[in-house]
């Protein structure tokens, strides 16, 4: 467990298929709750959550709730839900890693960014969100990792 000012991450590994340095992704997220906090838009659910929990599960469980709650079957990076959940995927971190240069972990610690911009409120639909919402995590990752 990590603590904000006043919020706190739960972060937990529910796979064992990719060695996770747990206490890394933890305190990049520790320090990024704040940040993005800072960033959230008027009414965002991240201003009114006190804790999120943020779950590093496999492919084929994230596969799983892609294909319940967004009607696509296949795996993928992360998941939000506005209740306060972040699902992040520890295989398709170690998948594409390599592509950007960086380790699996800070591939991991940049979807759980993700989802706390989410959770502040930016969506990433279309191109300029998408941009827009890039550049955000990627300046957040870089001051936390």
């Amino acid at each position: 467990m990590i603590s904000g000012e006043r919020q706190v991450i739960e972060l937990s590994d529910h796979q064992q298929q990719v060695d996770v340095d747990v206490e890394r992704v933890c305190a990049a997220a520790n320090k990024a709750l704040p940040l993005c906090s800072a960033l959230a838009l008027e009414g965002a659910a991240l201003l009114g959550l006190e804790r999120v929990e943020v779950a590093v599960v496999s492919d084929s469980a994230i596969a799983t709730v892609h294909g319940e709650f967004l009607d696509d079957p296949t795996p993928t990076d992360v998941i939000t839900f506005d209740h306060g959940e972040i699902l992040v995927s520890a295989e398709t971190a170690a998948a594409r890693a390599p592509e950007f240069g960086h380790s699996s972990d800070r591939e991991l610690a940049l979807y759980v960014v993700h989802g706390l911009l989410h959770l502040a409120g930016f969506g990433d639909s279309s191109a300029g969100e998408f941009q827009r919402m890039r550049k955000m995590q990627e300046e957040v990752l870089t001051s936390v990792w």
